[in-house]
Formats: C-alpha cells, sequence, structure tokens
C-alpha cells in the first residue's frame, strides 16, 4: 500500500470539494440552506490533510522498525521519525529530487525504497559513498583500504530471546555506534542477488569486496550476520532515498527508548 499515494489522492479529492463549495456551492445555496454532508467534511477535512500531507511529505515521516537487522541501535516495534529534507526537498510520490540540500554520510541511518521492490521501505547504515572501496572480509571493515575502528565491549543481551551477542563499538566517520557480530556465523555472503552494478563487486570465502558507483550507496544492518543488505541485493541508488532516521518517538514495550540516536 502507498499511503502517500493514498494521502494525495485524497488531497485532490477533498482540495476540489473544498474549491467547489468556497467558491461556487455557497453562492447558489439560498439563507438557512445545509450543504450536503458529502461537501461539508470532504470540505472541512481539506486543511487537515494538507498540513499532514505537507509535513510528511517535507518535514518528517514516521517510520515503524520492521525487523532486527538494526540491533542493537533499533529494535523491532520502535516508531521512529525520518527527516524528509536533510538529503534534499524531493516530490512527494515520484520521489524526485528538484533541491539539493545535504548528502548522506557514513554512518548515517537512512531509510529508502528497497531497489529491489520499491513499494518497500528499508531502514540501513550508510556505509560507503560513491566511489569508494569498500570491504567486508572475515568480519572487519576497510573503507578505501583503511581499517574501521572497532572495539569490542560489554555483550548485548537480547530480550526476546535471552541469549548474549558480541558487541563492539565502530566508528564511520564522526559517528560512534554498537554492532553485533555473531563469531558463529559464516564470513561468506550467502543467497546473492543478481543486481545492477554486480560486477563492482567480489564475493569470496572471507566476505565482499565492493566499489560504489556514481549515484550510489553502500548500506549495512548494525546487526551485521542478521541483516540483508547491500552485501545480498547491492547498492541504493539516490533517487530511492527516503530520509534520514534520527528520533525514536515511541515503543509499546519500553518507555526509556524515546529519543535520539546515532
Amino acid at each position: 500500500m502507498n499511503f502517500a499515494l493514498i494521502l494525495f489522492v485524497l488531497l485532490v479529492l477533498t482540495g476540489l470539494l473544498w474549491f467547489v463549495d468556497r467558491f461556487f456551492a455557497r453562492k447558489r445555496r439560498g439563507p438557512g440552506d445545509v450543504a450536503p454532508w458529502w461537501v461539508e467534511y470532504g470540505a472541512s477535512f481539506f486543511p487537515v490533510i494538507l498540513v499532514v500531507f505537507g509535513l510528511r511529505s517535507f518535514v518528517v515521516e514516521p517510520f515503524k522498525i520492521p525487523s532486527g537487522s538494526m540491533i542493537p541501535t533499533l529494535l523491532v516495534g520502535d516508531f521512529i521519525l525520518v527527516s524528509k529534507w536533510t538529503y534534499g526537498i524531493r516530490l512527494p510520490v515520484v520521489n524526485k529530487k528538484i533541491i539539493e540540500v545535504g548528502q548522506p554520510q557514513r554512518g548515517d541511518v537512512m531509510v529508502f525504497r528497497y531497489p529491489v521492490d520499491p513499494s518497500l521501505d528499508y531502514i540501513k547504515r550508510v556505509v560507503g559513498l560513491p566511489g569508494d572501496k569498500v570491504e567486508y572480509i572475515d568480519k572487519q571493515l576497510r573503507i578505501n583500504g583503511e581499517k574501521v575502528a572497532m572495539e569490542q565491549t560489554d555483550n548485548y543481551l537480547h530480550p526476546d530471546r535471552l541469549y548474549f551477542s558480541p558487541q563492539y563499538v565502530e566508528k564511520l566517520g564522526e559517528v560512534s555506534h554498537s554492532i553485533l557480530i555473531e563469531k558463529e556465523a559464516p564470513a561468506f555472503v550467502s543467497q546473492v542477488m543478481n543486481f545492477p552494478y554486480r560486477e563492482n563487486c567480489t564475493y569470496t570465502s572471507g566476505g565482499v569486496s565492493c566499489v560504489v558507483p556514481q549515484g550510489h550507496y553502500f548500506v549495512m544492518g548494525d546487526n551485521r550476520d542478521a541483516s540483508s543488505d547491500s552485501r545480498v541485493w547491492g547498492f541504493v541508488p539516490d533517487a530511492n532515498i527516503v530520509g534520514k532516521a534520527f528520533f525514536i518517538w515511541f515503543n509499546f514495550n519500553d518507555m526509556k527508548r524515546i529519543g535520539s540516536f546515532h
């Protein structure tokens, strides 16, 4: 379901009802005549839908975390806010950029339309920028030949499964964030898809090495061994970007999670 398209259709319909009622129908009604219910309700909903559509399209959009690929940064059930203008102003529905504002940076948590099925929204961390050489070999990340700093911390307890995972703090650009790496999980990438610019990647038993094409980004989940990401289905085109995730505004199971995150 394309909620943006549904909201746009409602905006157009209620806007037409408001316009017709405001400039034509009211003048033809006699004193004391009541407008038909469908005109009254449609016209009155127009300002509300206009505000919601404007905020959701150009300022912030709510998003619910559907999977555990971003644990421990984001948990299943987190409701987050996504900035729609950080990476440029885009036309609603078609998602075409019309005003350049900024570009994704390494370490950003980004929401985008899944390249394999653009009707789905995905969320991952930006690892590689256009032109970067990204290597993830034997559970170690390297960018342009330089090892990304990583330090082990206290193990992470999965509250829903009651087991521990090795936890590390990784620094991408200016962002320090936590990641999970399962030592027992194989290093090779399984079930690799045939994606655009697949020739830019080399797969071995130890992992993957890719050169990010221009206009694209390489993204990974913080739960490294439980994330289907650019290692599997390829690069994220700039045209698919939705926005930058920056705030948890609700979680039914843990109110303490409300706040900003890295």
